[in-house]
Parts: C-alpha cells; sequence; structure tokens
C-alpha cells in the first residue's frame, strides 16, 4: 500500500530560533503585533508499506536517523493512506 506522511518538526522549547525572531522583528516594524513567532519546517513523504503501522514505523526510523536532530527538535507525523 502507497501513504503519504507528512512530518513536522519544530525547535524545543528554550532553543533559539533567530529566523523568528528575524520574523517577529519585521512583522512589528510592519505594524503588526505578535508575541511570538517559532519557525518549522514540514517534509511530505510517500513511501510504500504493508500496512499502517510499518508505515509510521518507516517515518519514525527516518525521523530518528536523518530528518531531526533530537537534541533540538521535537517531530509530529501525521499519515494516511493514498488511493
Amino acid at each position: 500500500m502507497q501513504y503519504q506522511a507528512d512530518v513536522t518538526i519544530k525547535l524545543k522549547s528554550g532553543m533559539l530560533d533567530p529566523e523568528g525572531t528575524t520574523i517577529k522583528r519585521a512583522l512589528e516594524h510592519l505594524g503588526y503585533e505578535a508575541n511570538s513567532v517559532r519557525t518549522a519546517k514540514k517534509y511530505t513523504i510517500e513511501l510504500q508499506a504493508e500496512n499502517i503501522h510499518d508505515a509510521r514505523e518507516n517515518v519514525q526510523e527516518m525521523c530518528e536517523k536523518l530528518i531531526a536532530n533530537p537534541i533540538i527538535h521535537n517531530y509530529s507525523i501525521s499519515l494516511r493512506e493514498l488511493e
């Protein structure tokens, strides 16, 4: 079966986010108020697997081995079967 995984990678609480800080300042210069701005990355991965459990396991391994740095990132996985 074919699946699509949407993986969102975010910095852990307390980690500096210079890009978010820069965007917050720019928004303020444009007259917008923002209490905070944090950046995140989203990856969309299509993969083959026997079942949704195996697909989730594969994507989790991808995150742990390459996509996310467990010291500074948290990640979430949203998975769905493709027709």
